[in-house]
């Protein structure tokens, strides 16, 4: 039996009569009754008792009533499925960054994305962190936050936003009074970061590392809210995102923010997608939803 052959069965059973029928499958009568005996010499038994012009079901046909039910919801269902995964209404988003930082917007975003695509899962990755990249070519993440892009023909970038990273001191601090520090100045400070490896730290890679300059001390603290009361109480200096500082220096009088560097020390952040995959549309609604909500919200 054909899939025709159950609609048939059943558009009869639930019409009421083979004229009804006809018209909803758009079917000449010659051409109903022609695929109804076909479907009756495959089987090789009845499927409707008629009596008066009227049609019933057999057992047979009760039975073949009942499968065609489960088949064609079945099969429905799943072209459904398949139609909303190709107009990228189903589906799934890996998403980690290169830095914890960016953890405290992340999250929000995501979740207002979730409104406007709720069948649309997004899975933040944090084993991913520090190396994204990577991760993004293992095929471990479809989405990678990055400020330092790597030249590679499987990656493309799309440019997200740029920030400033600024120096964090407590008021009596000798750099307080400064306009902006410079590598040579760190040699003797204490270096609060979130985490290891040192590679990943942005002023270590891009001012400390290039002069070749080593802070006198160094302590990776995770907790952002635990290094602030260290740099508070004068027990070392840490560097943050301009957009990610602000509240703390709202709530906190006696922190200062210094410059790194005459120019300052900016940073842009991409994007990071395979460039060698085709993407569902609600993927690149994502992209672009990432762009105009973090320039919009959070003002950086």
């Amino acid at each position: 039996m054909e899939i025709r052959h159950l609609r048939l069965i059943k558009s009869i059973v639930e019409e009421g009569s083979i004229t009804k029928a006809i018209d909803k499958l758009h079917l000449t009568q010659s051409a109903l009754s022609h695929q109804l005996k076909e479907a009756e010499y495959q089987l090789g038994i009845k499927i409707f008792n008629r009596a008066n012009k009227k049609l019933t079901l057999t057992k047979a046909g009760e039975k073949i009533y009942e499968t065609a039910n489960e088949i064609l919801n079945k099969l429905a269902e799943t072209q459904k499925e398949i139609k909303a995964m190709v107009y990228g209404e189903i589906g799934e988003i890996r998403i980690s960054t290169e830095c914890y930082s960016s953890y405290h917007w992340l999250p929000s975003v995501l979740k207002q994305f979730h409104l406007l695509y709720p069948n649309v899962e997004l899975k933040i990755v944090m084993e991913a962190t520090h190396y994204p990249l990577q991760k993004l070519l293992d095929d471990v993440l479809d989405v990678a936050i990055v400020s330092d892009p790597i030249k590679n023909e499987n990656i493309r970038y799309i440019e997200l936003f740029q920030d400033e990273m600024l120096m964090v001191v407590s008021e009596n601090h000798h750099w307080s009074t400064k306009k902006y520090v410079l590598a040579e100045d760190f040699a003797s400070e204490h270096l609060i970061i979130h985490s290891l490896p040192l590679e990943t730290v942005t002023v270590h890679q891009f001012v400390l590392a290039p002069a070749n300059v080593k802070p006198k001390k160094i302590t990776p603290l995770p907790l952002t809210e635990a290094s602030i009361e260290m740099v508070k109480a004068d027990m070392g200096v840490m560097s943050m995102a301009k957009w990610s500082l602000q509240p703390y220096l709202k709530n906190n009088p006696n922190l200062k923010a210094i410059k790194i560097g005459k120019n300052g020390l900016k940073r842009k952040h991409y994007i990071a997608v395979s460039a060698n995959k085709t993407y569902p549309e609600y993927f690149n609604h994502f992209i672009e939803f990432l762009q105009t909500e973090i320039n919009l919200q959070w003002n950086i």
